[in-house]
């Protein structure tokens, strides 16, 4: 008797535990350090999925690259956001992606749509450029370059910081600004120049900005600096008071500038497969797009200026549009890239 009344206790427990609650899954989402995103947003797409969001910051897009390549046989994370058009062959060739076609791909322009095996998918796009310090040039009686071929007069020695193209998306976007405007068989020659003339590398774009740059909080010796063409917008926008007048400026002469459009995609050997999925849908709806141009370019620990705008015919556009520069040439980052 006393162990059929074992036998029925444990099944009531087992059956218990069958029917409580589970907690949620955890999904990771590996990305560079300059990706941020509201908490209320995140937390939306977690409830609404019974999930729990981890972010992976990994460096800049080339060393976060470089580390879910080396551990692809056993994946950090499910998800990768941040890899762009220059490293993107790169993710490709060492096949760290699963392939899905998101629906919301129908809504994206075919310009974006840089994959036809639907590995990775387009996010936001945006230009690299060239800035300056105002206050630098206007102090020194310095004209402001406005060419790449300017950067190698010896009036310029030593003013630019570059990040390294090995490591660092602006780094390669850069260099392959170089490569278009003087040819594969001269380009090279054009870097021993820049070499000559004093060009500082630096790993990254956080130190090439925040460190070097005589413009940014580290009042570097570096009045010139590789980075976002929409950092001068943002400079104003999160000056406390805000600006009306941004302290930096781009340099918009030819080939100067290079459009870098950011992908997000799903990591070969996840366990959530239907969740990492879900996450992809989840970047490219209005929600999430609405919310990163003010949040991705303001990291609340890094306070990084990579000024997001989205695409949407929204109030956040238009404000985006009136603080960008006047050239149409120069856009600011757009992440939305679905046509409403």
């Amino acid at each position: 008797m006393k162990r059929i009344l074992l036998i029925v206790f444990l099944l009531n427990v087992t059956l218990l535990s069958a029917c409580s609650p589970k907690g949620p899954v955890t999904l990771t989402v590996m990305t560079h350090d300059s990706f941020a995103a509201s908490e209320s947003v995140i937390t939306a797409f977690e409830q609404a999925n019974n999930v729990k969001i981890i972010f992976l910051k990994s460096g800049d897009a080339g060393a976060a690259l470089n580390k879910a390549i080396l551990s692809k046989d056993a994946p950090l994370a499910d998800v990768f956001y941040g890899v762009d058009n220059t490293f993107l062959s790169r993710a490709f060739d060492a096949g760290i992606y699963e392939p899905y076609a998101s629906p919301l791909l129908a809504k994206i322009p075919a310009e974006f749509q840089l994959d036809p095996q639907d590995r990775a998918q387009p996010v936001d796009y945006g230009d690299i450029c060239i800035n300056y310090d105002k206050a630098y040039f206007a102090a020194h009686n310095l004209t402001v370059p406005t060419s790449l071929e300017d950067l190698v007069k010896p009036e310029y020695n030593g003013l630019l910081v570059v990040e390294n193209p090995a490591t660092s998306s602006p780094g390669l976007a850069f260099l392959l600004a170089t490569v278009a405007h003087f040819g594969e068989t001269s380009y090279l020659d054009y870097w021993r120049s820049l070499r000559a003339n004093g060009v500082v590398v630096v790993d990254g774009w956080e130190t090439a900005y925040y460190t070097n740059f005589s413009a940014s909080s580290g009042h570097g010796p570096q009045p010139l600096v590789v980075t976002y063409g929409s950092s001068p917008a943002a400079e104003g926008i999160y000056a406390s008071p805000p600006l009306t007048d941004a302290p930096t400026a781009s340099i918009l002469g030819p080939d100067t500038c290079f459009r870098q459009i950011e992908f997000v995609g799903i990591l070969k050997g996840t366990r959530h497969l239907g969740l990492a999925q879900k996450f992809v849908d989840f970047v490219l709806s209005q929600p999430f797009q609405e919310d990163i141009p003010l949040q991705i370019s303001a990291s609340h620990s890094r306070r990084t200026f990579l000024y997001r705008c989205s695409c949407t015919r929204s109030t956040r556009m238009r404000a985006c549009r009136r603080n960008s520069p006047s050239t149409p040439r120069l856009l600011l980052s757009l992440p939305l890239l679905i046509r409403q």
